[in-house]
């Protein structure tokens, strides 16, 4: 079973792509904050994939893979955006921080999940 991590500062976000996420068979983690992700993951966290918010208190989301990318055992996990911004200068900021696709709230399930199947293999 793949595990998608969830980084997102909304309750609700983290409790429905969760939900949409293990009805389509995936296992989930979850952190309210770029702070609490880089502590799970340095604790050793394994994963096939991580979507984040852009939009956070403390750390963003750019910040946020900047040094996920830092670590070795992520250097080539895939990483989301899911934001409600879908400026062009946003998004190619976040793949020279190494994000590999961007999703933009709201998104269907359907949206999600065709999305995830492009870069978890």
């Amino acid at each position: 079973m793949k595990t998608i991590f969830l980084v997102d500062d909304s309750a609700t976000i983290l409790l429905s792509i969760s939900n949409i996420l293990s009805k389509a068979g995936y296992a989930t983690e979850k952190a309210a904050n770029a702070e609490e992700a880089l502590r799970k993951l340095n604790g050793g966290l394994k994963i096939d994939l991580m979507i984040t918010d852009l939009n956070m208190p403390g750390m963003n989301g750019i910040d946020l893979i900047k040094e996920v990318r830092k670590l070795p055992a992520y250097k080539f996990v895939p990483i989301l955006f899911l934001t409600t911004e879908s400026q062009q200068s946003r998004k190619a900021e976040a793949k020279a921080a190494g994000a590999s696709g961007w999703i933009v709230k709201p998104a269907t399930a359907d949206e999600l999940l065709n999305t995830i199947k492009l870069v978890v293999r």
